[in-house]
């Protein structure tokens, strides 16, 4: 185990309810795989998990993994993941990557993370040389500046015991520009959209690829909100058992994700005890940095 994933393994431990570098500190430390052979890493998750490993959390550790494989030069351009199995946070992540292919400007790798001698996940990831081409992009919508909007913390207000890991110090500083589900599920509103600013609550180093894998761990924390907020329920509050199934993200442009960005979601579809989200990254400049497209596992109970 290298020394920042041993000290993110101790946990999130910053005081106070706004995160800060040093819990984001954790989480790079979390990302921080260790090698333990040619094409194998080991992660590891934080002690305060609750009983499954968070989705984000694999994804990440799986891209990195992957990118470790990588010349420095191809960037990330889209990834695509299955949630197998729920992961075990009292054990170590083993992540068996796969060279499936290194063309002249694509490079391609499979990767498979296992616990308990079984796959949980499994993720492929493209990865391309910078080139030149046609250019267009959707425009931002007009929402408030971040610093406008309450904190997490400050929405968790009276929720504190239903929100308690929501409001517990966290490593992605999240503003909601519209009333969060746990809200809007009391005052009657439904709404059909879900919009946040996110950014790491601190500085990452200057590494492209740890930039692109913190966007990933903070892409599934909110995304299935358009979804609940649709049918006014809550994980918290209501009887409601959910889990990713799939998650897809396609990386557009350059960004840093301890930069303000906006995630743009909503959910168009849902049946069969599934619910599909769309989401659309921004910067804060308007910029389109990602797309992502997840399908979730929603039973009310």
């Amino acid at each position: 185990m290298t020394e920042l994933a041993r000290q993110a393994a101790s946990g999130f431990d910053a005081e106070g309810g706004s995160g800060g570098q040093r819990v984001l500190d954790m989480l790079i430390g979390l990302l921080d795989l260790e090698k333990i052979e040619e094409n194998i890493f080991r992660g590891v998750s934080p002690p305060q998990s609750p009983t499954r490993v968070f989705g984000g959390q694999v994804a990440g550790q799986a891209l990195v993994a992957a990118g470790r494989t990588v010349p420095s030069e191809r960037g990330v351009h889209s990834l695509h993941a299955y949630f197998i199995r729920p992961g075990d946070p009292s054990v170590p992540i083993i992540y068996e990557v796969d060279r499936i292919r290194d063309g002249r400007s694509f490079t391609t790798r499979r990767v498979v993370a296992i616990q308990h001698g079984k796959a949980i996940f499994s993720l492929s990831a493209s990865f391309q040389v910078e080139e030149s081409g046609v250019e267009h992009a959707e425009p931002m919508p007009d929402v408030p500046d971040p610093e406008s909007l309450p904190t997490l913390a400050e929405r968790a207000v009276g929720y504190e015991d239903a929100l308690a890991l929501r409001a517990q110090p966290a490593p992605i500083d999240i503003r909601y520009v519209n009333d969060p589900p746990w809200v809007t599920r009391k005052t009657g509103e439904r709404p059909a959209r879900n919009q946040v600013w996110m950014r790491a609550d601190g500085t990452l180093p200057d590494d492209r690829l740890l930039h692109v894998c913190v966007l990933t761990y903070a892409s599934d924390l909110t995304l299935l909100d358009s979804t609940l907020a649709r049918h006014g329920v809550y994980w918290d509050l209501d009887k409601v058992l959910g889990a990713s199934l799939d998650h897809a993200l396609w990386f557009h442009r350059p960004f840093r994700a301890d930069e303000w960005f906006l995630y743009d979601s909503d959910s168009p579809t849902a049946s069969n005890a599934r619910a599909l989200a769309t989401g659309q990254l921004f910067a804060r400049d308007g910029t389109r940095i990602a797309t992502v497209v997840q399908e979730g596992l929603i039973r009310v109970l």
